[in-house]
C-alpha cells in the first residue's frame, strides 16, 4: 500500500487552515454553543404527515411554502429570500459568488474568516474599539483601501454580545461599493430593531437570520434576505435540495406557531437579566451587558476557571484566545443557570484574590 502524503495534495490555503471547533464534552449543563435550552415538546404537532409520507422523494428544491411563510412574516417578497443549511452555508455561498476582499470586525463569528480562507479569498479583520463597538474610522479606511466585495457584521456580535452602533453600520453601508451583510442570528434577543426595513433603501444591504438560536438548532435553517437581483446571483451556486424536507416542514410549523417562539425567547431574556445580576455579585468576575442569548465575562485566569467549571459538570466557551481572560456562557434553563452560578462561585472561591481590569482589552 502506498503511503500518500495528503498534505502535499492539499491546497496551501487549506493546509494552514484551522477548522471550526465544535467539541462534544459530556456535562450536566451544556452552556457553550448558544443554543436554546428549550426543546420542542411535541415535534409531531408541527411536523406534517405529508412530510413523513414522502421521505422517499427529494424535498421541494425551492422550499416554496416555507419561503412564502417567511416572506409574510418579515414583510418581503419570496424572491428576496434564499434558504440555507444554516447561516454558514449562506455565508459560504455569498463568498463563492462575490469573492473577496472580505472585511469584518474582530473578534466576531469565526466562520467569516474560516470560509474566506477556505476559498482562498483575501480577508481583513479590523479590531473592535474598547467598548466592543465598530472602530468605524478604521473600517472606513479599510473600505477605501481594500474595496471589499463583502462586509460581514454580526449584530448582536458573538462573542461580545452587544449590538453595534446603528449609525456606524449605516455609514459602512453608504460608504461601501460592495455588499454589507448584517448577521442577525441573535437579534430576537435584543431590544434593538432589525435592519430589514432598510433593505428598500440600500440595494447593497443583505440580512442573515436563523432558527438555530431560538430553539431549532438541529434543523440547520438559515435565510438570507436581500435585493432580488442579489438573491438571484447567489442562487446560482446553491446546491440542489440543500434544505431537507423534515427541516422545511418543522420550520414551517415553527413560523405558524409564533406564540411558542415568543414565549421561549422571552424566557431566555428573563433568565439572561437574572443571570447577569448573579454573575455580577460573584467576586472577581466582570460580566458585560448582552443583547444576545449569552453573556461574556472576564476573570483573572480564564483557563483555570474554565477547567474548574468543567470539573463541576458545567461547559462554557473559553474565549481566552480572542479576548484575554474571558469566558462565554449561554443562557440555560433556571436549573442549568443555578448549576453554573454554583460552580462559578465554587471555582472563584478557590482563586487568588485579584482585582479584575476595569477596561476591556482586545
Amino acid at each position: 500500500m502506498r503511503n500518500i502524503d495528503f498534505t502535499k495534495l492539499t491546497k496551501h490555503n487549506i493546509r494552514v487552515l484551522q477548522p471550526y471547533q465544535a467539541k462534544e464534552i459530556p456535562c450536566k449543563a451544556k452552556l457553550d454553543a448558544n443554543e436554546s435550552p428549550y426543546s420542542i415538546e411535541r415535534p409531531q404537532d408541527i411536523l406534517s404527515a405529508k412530510a413523513l409520507k414522502t421521505l422517499n422523494r427529494y424535498p421541494d428544491p425551492e422550499a416554496k411554502e416555507l419561503k412564502s411563510t417567511i416572506a409574510k412574516n418579515f414583510k418581503v417578497g419570496s424572491a428576496n429570500i434564499l434558504l440555507g443549511n444554516g447561516s454558514d452555508e449562506l455565508i459560504y455561498y455569498l463568498t463563492i459568488t462575490f469573492g473577496g476582499p472580505v472585511l469584518y470586525p474582530v473578534p466576531t463569528f469565526s466562520m467569516y474568516g474560516i470560509i474566506s480562507q477556505a476559498l482562498d479569498e483575501m480577508h481583513v479583520g479590523i479590531p473592535l474599539d474598547r467598548d466592543f463597538d465598530l472602530n468605524v474610522k478604521e473600517m472606513l479606511a479599510a473600505v477605501k483601501k481594500y474595496a471589499p466585495k463583502l462586509i460581514f457584521l454580526s449584530s448582536p456580535n458573538n462573542p461580545s454580545g452587544n449590538c453595534f452602533s446603528f449609525e456606524k453600520i449605516q455609514r459602512l453601508i453608504e460608504a461601501s461599493k460592495g455588499i454589507v451583510v448584517v448577521d442577525e442570528a441573535y437579534q430576537p434577543f435584543s431590544k434593538k430593531g432589525t435592519f430589514l426595513p432598510m433593505l428598500k433603501d440600500y440595494e447593497n444591504l443583505a440580512v442573515l437570520k436563523t432558527l438555530s438560536k431560538i430553539g431549532y438548532a438541529s434543523l440547520r435553517v438559515g435565510f438570507l434576505l436581500a435585493d432580488e437581483r442579489l438573491i438571484s446571483e447567489v442562487n446560482k451556486v446553491r446546491l440542489p435540495y440543500n434544505l431537507n424536507a423534515l427541516s422545511q416542514a418543522i420550520a414551517l410549523g415553527a413560523f405558524k406557531n409564533k406564540q411558542l417562539l415568543r414565549q421561549k425567547i422571552s424566557a431566555v431574556i428573563s433568565e439572561r437579566e437574572r443571570l447577569l445580576a448573579e454573575i455580577s455579585a460573584v467576586e472577581g468576575v466582570k460580566p458585560y451587558p448582552s443583547d444576545a442569548n449569552f453573556i461574556l465575562f472576564r476573570v483573572d485566569d480564564a483557563d483555570r476557571v474554565f477547567l474548574g467549571l468543567e470539573r463541576s459538570g458545567v461547559l462554557v466557551r473559553n474565549m481566552n484566545s480572542v479576548i484575554k481572560n474571558s469566558l462565554r456562557v449561554t443562557i440555560g434553563t433556571p436549573e442549568e443557570n443555578a448549576l453554573f452560578i454554583g460552580a462559578l462561585r465554587k471555582t472563584m472561591d478557590k482563586a487568588p484574590k485579584v482585582k479584575t481590569a476595569k477596561r476591556r482589552q482586545l
